[in-house]
């Protein structure tokens, strides 16, 4: 692993911020971040509904609640824990390598099931369709949020590229009680986040913003 000067780790995706409450989450972050948000979609699968803003490279903040109008499809929890939140957080990370396959073998070899990839959809306010595949854990938030679920984009847009994005990404970093179990499954992503010890697994992102520097956990 490497210093506390790490800015981000090479593989990174997406940051989701979960909500209890989407309209009341989106305006605390745009005030704490003076930059707007742009509308995402639904998802039919979990019941939810995001917004998001581009944090530069080709990443994007995640901030999403649940949609009270379309009801799980599954059935199932809403992901990320999202129908337990008290208060909004920064919940965990998406992880995009290379080859999604090799990269859900090589957390197998190291004892980590990340789940089996799952064909996810949105349309956006525009009405086009996001296609993409994720691997997700059966738990909700694996490592405490501090192990990503993984993704691929496939071919169609990636939301980086027309979301907004005044602000950018300074430092993605993290606190874990157990950092042992925690490092394996970020080395076998090639994954170089800089993870701590601490007494709660706790996500750290530090944004570089139009009101100066901001730190999201």
């Amino acid at each position: 692993m490497t210093d506390a000067t790490t800015t981000r780790p090479a593989l990174i995706d997406h940051l989701v911020y979960a909500v209890p409450d989407l309209d009341t989450g989106i305006a605390a972050v745009q005030e704490q971040i003076g930059a707007t948000l742009s509308p995402g979609g639904h998802h039919q699968r979990w019941g939810t509904r995001n917004a998001l803003l581009g944090l530069g490279a080709g990443c994007y903040l995640e901030v999403i609640g649940p949609d009270p109008d379309v009801p799980s499809r599954t059935g199932e929890p809403r992901p990320f824990g999202i129908d337990d939140l008290t208060r909004p957080r920064l919940a965990t990370w998406c992880a995009a390598p290379p080859d999604l396959e090799a990269g859900i073998q090589a957390v197998r070899d190291v004892g980590y099931d990340p789940g089996q990839p799952l064909e996810m959809s949105r349309r956006t306010p525009g009405g086009s369709l996001l296609v993409w595949r994720l691997a997700m854990s059966d738990d909700p938030l694996p490592g405490g949020g501090i192990l990503p679920f993984l993704i691929d984009g496939g071919t169609t847009p990636h939301p980086s590229q027309s979301a907004p994005s005044a602000v950018t990404l300074a430092r993605l970093s993290a606190e874990h009680p157990d950092l042992p179990t925690i490092r394996p499954v970020l080395e076998a992503l090639g994954v170089d986040l800089h993870v701590v010890h601490g007494p709660v697994p706790t996500l750290v992102a530090v944004l570089d913003t139009p009101v100066g520097r901001v730190e999201l956990r």
